[in-house]
C-alpha cells in the first residue's frame, strides 16, 4: 500500500531521526513534509493531503491533540492521526481503548516496527476503524488534569479590583507573548492565561479558535469576509475589531 504521511515534531533531531527510521522500516511510505510545530502540521496537511500525520503530543502554538481536534471538526480533510509520545502506560490504554495509533519514544526499531505492523494492520481493514478522539481526550484529561472544570468566570484585575468576568459575557480573546485580552461589550481586561491553558477550559462548541493567538464566541460573530486572496476576517458584535482567520482554521468558514 502506497501512503503519504507528514511528520510534525518540534524536536529537530527527533524529526530526523523518526523520518530517518519509518524510511527503513516503510520504504512504501512517502513523507511528503515535515515540521516543527502544530500550526505548521495543520497547514501541511491542508496543503499536501496525506493520509497519515504523525503528530507529536507537546509542540508550540498547537499541541498534537488540538491539532487532531481540528482536523476532526474539518470533513473535507480525511488524515488518520498517530501520536507520537512518551506517556506512560496509562496514557497508551487510552491510545488503545480510542482506536488511536500511537508511535513511543525513544524511536528504537523494535518500537517502531511494533508501531509500523500496527499501523498496516488498522489501514488495511476494511473499512479502516475509525478514530475516538473524544474518548482519548477524556482519558488522557482524567490522568494528567484530573481536576479540569469548564470555565465559568475569567478573573481579571481592572484598576485595583478583581472582577469576575461571567465566561458567556467574552466575546472573544488574544493573546500576545505576555497578556491575553479579554474582551467583552463593555469593557476590555487583561489576563496572563495563554491561549493553550484557555482552550482546556472552554466549551469548544461554543468558543472557536480562529488563529493561534485568538478565541473568539461563535454567537458573537457579526459576519466573516474574505478579501481578493481569501484571506478570512471575523467581526465580532459590538466590536471594531476585524479578527484574523489563520489558515489552519479556515474550514470553520467554509459554508459562510
Amino acid at each position: 500500500m502506497n501512503l503519504t504521511a507528514i511528520i510534525a515534531e518540534d524536536e529537530p533531531i527527533l524529526r530526523a531521526q523518526l523520518k530517518t527510521k519509518l524510511a527503513k522500516l516503510w520504504p512504501d511510505l512517502t513523507i511528503v513534509a515535515d515540521v516543527g510545530d502544530g500550526e505548521a502540521a495543520l497547514e501541511a496537511i491542508a496543503e499536501h493531503q496525506p493520509q497519515l500525520a504523525f503528530l507529536d503530543i507537546q509542540m508550540p502554538e498547537m499541541t498534537g491533540i488540538e491539532v487532531a481536534r481540528s482536523l476532526a471538526a474539518n470533513k473535507t480533510l480525511k488524515c488518520h492521526i498517530v501520536f507520537v509520545t512518551a506517556f506512560d502506560q496509562y496514557a497508551i490504554d487510552a491510545f488503545n481503548t480510542g482506536a488511536i495509533d500511537y508511535v513511543l519514544k525513544p524511536y528504537s526499531d523494535d518500537r517502531l516496527q511494533a508501531a509500523v505492523e500496527r499501523l498496516k494492520e488498522r489501514l488495511s481493514a476494511v473499512p479502516v476503524q475509525p478514530q475516538n478522539l473524544d474518548s482519548l481526550m477524556q482519558q488522557l484529561a482524567a490522568k494528567f488534569n484530573p481536576t479540569a472544570e469548564k470555565l465559568k468566570w475569567i478573573k481579571a484585575n481592572i484598576g485595583s479590583a478583581l472582577r469576575l468576568i461571567p465566561i458567556d459575557e467574552v466575546l472573544f480573546f488574544q493573546s500576545d507573548e505576555k497578556y491575553t485580552l479579554v474582551a467583552t461589550k463593555e469593557f476590555d481586561a487583561l489576563i496572563k492565561t495563554p491561549i493553550k491553558d484557555i482552550l482546556t477550559g472552554i466549551d469548544l462548541d461554543k468558543f472557536w479558535q480562529i488563529h493561534r493567538s485568538t478565541i473568539v464566541q461563535a454567537a458573537a460573530i457579526d459576519a466573516v469576509t474574505r478579501d481578493f486572496r481569501g484571506q478570512a476576517t471575523v467581526k465580532v458584535k459590538g466590536r471594531k475589531e476585524n479578527l484574523t482567520v489563520s489558515r489552519p482554521f479556515s474550514h470553520l468558514f467554509k459554508q459562510m
